[in-house]
């Protein structure tokens, strides 16, 4: 089969936008009638054979279409394609048999790919991402990315010589997403994607925004193919009960936490403990202090240890410096074991600027306002989201939602909510463009608030959602259908500010000073108030 020059010259370089399109089997029409045509990239390959599933016949040597390692195999009289595997010797002599990751149909149904296109899955980390899975008898891992704008997605590893060639991805116009399965690729197996931008700008390779784990070691920035599907939960009872009562209905004492540093250990090089450490120990602690819940500061994955988590990268990935997710799960399930609740710091505000990360993703501000007006965060150097963007408030809430279901987390505590709610939040005049209607109000985190709220609370009975909220904002703790956020609680920053104010003043003052502890009861019943001494003190 004569296949044109350029596409050839696209696929060895790595620059073909429908790699599926030729590569992989296909049905042709033949001078004497139906055939199928199998092509396959093989850099480093001498020979390759298709050997199709079943047959004791001696497969014909494949024809070299480029000396890069382009082949092509006919079969004639075949009406329909087959299951095949392909034996390649290399160029060091050595002869394999694989399977050939374009024989593989989509593993997103139709259904999935048009959730995913409206922004309304609920589940998107089940579709995209990194999934070890079985198809058609072969072992390997599906990969999946939102990418709309990229003219090119390759996911690159240790299992393909980080060379973004061998593995294209399979491209969804209709939304963007761009997918593989890749044969023979198991857990533990380090991956990033390899974005080729329309404009031809150079990108760093991209961390997986849904990994479930990263590498150990520092800067901890491939993602690792992880299963969550080991741990066995023994919490059920927590979790009834849990669902029978009322958070509002009882005292709620929260210990705020940040695990790397609570307690190390000197005698072993001053390190962190892990997670197995911490659930013994930890709960010991709280529940010997009379608190109810745990609040850890962000445990997501971060590269910078000194923002305490507050700049993740890894949304759905339980930072490795204490463990592996199954430990982490194995933590919240011994917390539990012991009566104690555990409420995650959530970070939706913001993202840092790493060129791993979510910033400029695709080539284009994908995740981000492209505006620095809208898209840049002055205080902290990072970037806002861009929640009008159904796709990436559809992220932001299946990450919320993954956190409650995935690791049975009783919570989120959401960081720096007033910063979502104000378009104007920290800027001077000239530095901040208003909504549609001429205002200050984030219309777009508005609605993501409200609907992450509604979720978070519709299928998931005594859980606890907390906004720390530093403004007037109203109702930011009622219920939408009235108006509100839909919050459980929020933190009253005020009452933390007047009661540091008043412990500030010499003791002998401090009885001119009791306005600073009673002026809180005026407002004190506006909201499901949290009464917060906390890591922004410190």
């Amino acid at each position: 089969m004569a296949l044109p020059a350029g596409e050839i010259e696209a696929l060895v370089a790595g620059e073909h936008e429908d790699v599926f399109g030729v590569l992989g089997p296909h049905l042709v029409l033949l001078s004497h009638g139906p055939g199928v045509v199998v092509r396959v990239f093989l850099p480093d390959a001498e020979t390759a054979q298709v050997i199709p599933r079943g047959s004791s016949l001696e497969p014909p040597v494949m024809e070299r279409l480029h000396p890069a390692g382009l082949f092509e195999a006919v079969f004639a009289d075949r009406s329909q394609v087959f299951a095949y595997q392909l034996r390649v010797t290399g160029d060091d002599g050595a002869t394999v048999t694989i399977d050939d990751p374009y024989r593989f149909p989509s593993t997103l149904s139709d259904y999935d790919r048009h959730l995913l296109a409206e922004g309304t899955h609920e589940h998107a980390a089940d579709k995209l991402g990194a999934h070890p899975v079985v198809l058609d008898g072969v072992a390997g891992t599906t990969f999946a990315v939102w990418a709309p704008n990229a003219r090119r997605v390759s996911v690159v590893g240790d299992f393909n010589r980080w060379d973004g060639r061998r593995h294209p991805m399979r491209r969804h116009p209709a939304n963007g997403i761009w997918e593989i399965f890749v044969p023979g690729v198991g857990e533990g197996a380090r991956y990033k994607f390899e974005i080729r931008s329309r404009s031809g700008e150079p990108l760093a390779l991209k961390a997986d925004p849904y990994a479930f784990a990263f590498e150990a070691e520092t800067p901890r920035t491939a993602a690792v193919v992880t299963s969550l599907d080991r741990h066995r939960w023994r919490d059920a009872t927590w979790l009834r009960r849990r669902a029978q009562r009322n958070p509002h209905d009882g005292p709620m004492a929260i210990y705020e936490v940040h695990l790397g540093s609570w307690r190390r250990v000197p005698e072993e090089g001053d390190r962190m403990l892990t997670y197995p450490e911490l659930a013994e120990r930890l709960g010991a602690y709280v529940r010997a202090m009379g608190f109810t819940h745990v609040e850890l500061l962000p445990v997501m994955e971060h590269p910078f240890y000194g923002s305490w988590g507050y700049q993740v990268i890894g949304y759905f990935a339980p930072t490795r410096r204490y463990g592996t997710p199954e430990e982490f799960m194995a933590f919240v399930d011994e917390l539990h074991r012991q009566g104690i609740g555990v409420i995650l710091d959530w970070v939706p505000a913001h993202f840092p600027r790493d060129p791993h990360g979510l910033g400029y993703f695709d080539g284009t501000h994908l995740y981000e306002h492209a505006d620095p007006r809208l898209g840049a965060h002055t205080d902290w150097g990072t970037l806002i989201f861009n929640y009008g963007r159904n796709e990436v408030a559809n992220f932001l809430l299946g990450n919320a939602l993954f956190w409650l279901d995935r690791y049975h987390a009783d919570g989120l505590r959401v960081d720096a909510v007033a910063s979502m709610l104000y378009l104007d939040y920290s800027r001077r005049a000239g530095e901040w463009i208003p909504n549609a209607f001429g205002g200050r109000e984030n219309l777009g985190a508005l609605a993501f608030l409200r609907r992450l709220n509604e979720a978070a609370h519709r299928d998931r009975p005594g859980v606890v959602v907390a906004a720390e909220e530093s403004t007037s904002w109203p109702m930011v703790s009622r219920p939408t259908y009235v108006g509100g956020l839909g919050f459980g609680f929020k933190w009253n920053m005020g009452w933390m500010h007047d009661v540091l104010d008043f412990m500030s003043h010499d003791p002998v003052h401090r009885k001119y000073r009791h306005d600073r502890l009673t002026f809180g009861l005026l407002y004190a019943w506006t909201e499901n108030f949290v009464l917060p001494l906390s890591h922004d003190e410190v």
